[in-house]
């Protein structure tokens, strides 16, 4: 059985990287650091820097993921 074609996952295939690059493009740092208050986006952002807190934070992580569908479901797929 094949897991790959029946995932409904809308996160399957992305990385922590790309959606964190992607929402900088759309929101900028500025912006996305009032969306999400958490210092990497706030103080001298960066990928790097949001990556490693990302990947230690559980629910910091949890919040990432859940405004880049958001954002993909209300802005990316009009």
């Amino acid at each position: 059985m094949n897991n790959h074609t029946n995932n409904k996952d809308p996160l399957h295939g992305l990385t922590l990287e790309a959606i964190v690059t992607a929402l900088v493009e759309h929101y900028g740092w500025e912006r996305l650091g009032q969306q999400i208050n958490i210092r990497c986006f706030n103080s001298e952002p960066s990928v790097k820097s949001s990556l490693k807190f990302l990947r230690k934070t559980p629910w910091a992580r949890k919040k990432v993921e859940t405004l880049y569908l958001a954002t993909q479901n209300n802005v990316w797929k009009k």
